[in-house]
């Protein structure tokens, strides 16, 4: 079979039986899938190429059991802009999308515990103002001038099957800023700039620190609530029945049930 027979040949998409169109094929390591059953792999995946039928197959089940998860979170605390990393304290989940509606987008809920770090990269690219020449050409400034561009990427790094980490960007079009000709204002000297001194810089850092830091508040909060409950508890003395007890989960006298928080 020529190059265009195979172009045109049907394919049937390994995971559904359905018949995929000519440009909705989604290749795997061992089979085809079609674009619809692709479209429900999380959004966080990206080895597709290298995954097999039956990993496919697994993932699958893995986000169907998430819309569950999605029903029942319930959001105490939202950050960022556009991308947005949804918060559900109560039950020490969170999620991040852009979505609106979460049953439709099947985000990922992952759990506090799972992050295993997140980091906040600022990206900045330069590009150089030129001026018009007498004769037309385009000449540089004295002493340079240069027009920076920044953009803000979180990282969540997280314990997942299917996915190692989480990156999206915080602003939705880049955060530009000029020095000036003679290096007043933001500008300084020689092209250098401080761009701290930008309103729209600091809002994107200072949002992005902020989810840096909350993610790492929560996964340390985790740690510590099992650290402690592993750690031996200390006999005590019930004060409702006067025995020698070492407290059960809930905090309470292993003989009378008696709570020992309280007086």
């Amino acid at each position: 079979m020529g190059f265009f027979g195979k172009l045109f040949e049907k394919k049937e998409c390994a995971i559904c039986g359905g018949e995929i169109g000519l440009l909705g094929n989604r290749k795997l390591e061992d089979g085809n899938m079609c674009k619809a059953c692709a479209s429900k792999l999380s959004p966080w995946f990206d080895d597709r190429r290298h995954s097999t039928v039956e990993q496919i197959q697994e993932q699958l089940e893995y986000r169907e059991a998430n819309k569950e998860k999605v029903a029942a979170f319930r959001t105490t605390r939202t950050l960022g802009e556009n991308t947005k990393v949804l918060l559900d304290e109560d039950a020490g989940n969170f999620m991040v999308t852009s979505a609106r509606n979460l049953a439709e987008a099947n985000p990922d809920v992952l759990a506090f515990a799972d992050v295993t770090g997140c980091d906040l990269d600022i990206d900045e690219s330069r590009t150089e103002i030129k001026r018009e020449g007498k004769d037309g050409e385009e000449v540089s400034y004295n002493p340079p001038r240069y027009q920076y561009s920044y953009d803000f990427y979180i990282k969540i790094h997280v314990r997942n099957p299917y996915f190692d980490d989480i990156r999206f960007k915080l602003n939705n079009r880049d955060v530009e800023i000029e020095n000036d000709k003679m290096g007043g204002g933001l500008g300084r000297m020689h092209g250098s700039l401080d761009p701290e001194r930008d309103v729209e810089y600091r809002r994107y850092k200072e949002m992005g620190q902020e989810i840096k830091d909350a993610l790492t508040q929560v996964r340390q909060q985790v740690r510590d609530e099992a650290a402690a409950a592993a750690a031996p508890k200390a006999a005590v003395t019930c004060p409702w029945c006067g025995a020698t007890t070492t407290p059960d989960s809930s905090g309470c006298c292993e003989y009378c049930g008696g709570s020992l928080n309280e007086s």
